[in-house]
């Protein structure tokens, strides 16, 4: 059997060939794995603090209803700047895009299609081309200077579009969707609501 010796530094620590102390790599590793484990606890408490709102609201219904009303404020933030303050509204725009990004994943993956399940076709169908103009909006938001009239008219013509199509989830569809499903039903959509917001948030 062949055996390997291992030289020693001028303190007496063993070496590997490479010249690094025995150990030095498994301190390296540790520290590695603390350091992503820090930031997986970090990213959880992030996505944790993001649909903390939604979860803390009730049911799937209010819940959303407290996420359009945390967009429109940053709408309120947005067309309180001026022309001076494009790094803020970059900063807003990026906020209210993730925002409606969840928003949107909540209500494409969970709501719409339970809306579809209760005999909802042509509406949940409407709401989710709506989400196609939305998108729309950010886009051109994004591919324009954030200074001039021109982009607060947008940001004002976008908010509009986005408070008639809250108003016809708020005042209608929503409502009637909770009260045609069991409050089984309910609680699952709640649930699933939650988990996907929490995938993206």
């Amino acid at each position: 059997m062949a055996t390997t010796t291992q030289a020693r530094d001028s303190k007496g620590r063993f070496k590997h060939e490479n010249g690094f102390e025995i150990g030095t790599l498994g301190k390296l590793a540790g520290a590695t794995a603390a350091g992503a484990a820090l930031g997986v606890l970090a990213m959880l408490g992030r996505k944790a603090a993001m649909q903390a709102s939604t979860a803390l609201a009730g049911d799937w219904m209010d819940g959303l209803i407290a996420e359009h009303q945390a967009v429109l404020r940053l709408f309120d933030a947005i067309e309180a700047t001026d022309d001076k303050a494009a790094g803020r509204r970059t900063m807003l725009l990026a906020q209210i895009r993730h925002a409606l990004a969840k928003h949107a994943i909540e209500e494409e993956n969970v709501i719409y299609p339970a809306l579809r399940e209760a005999g909802k076709v042509e509406q949940a169908d409407a709401l989710t081309r709506e989400h196609g103009y939305v998108k729309q909006y950010l886009y051109e938001l994004e591919n324009m200077p954030r200074t001039g009239a021109a982009f607060l008219e947008k940001v004002r013509k976008f908010r509009a579009d986005l408070e008639e199509h809250m108003d016809e989830e708020e005042e209608s569809l929503f409502p009637a969707l909770r009260t045609q499903l069991s409050e089984e039903k309910n609680a699952l959509l709640t649930k699933a609501v939650n988990r996907e917001g929490f995938k993206v948030a």
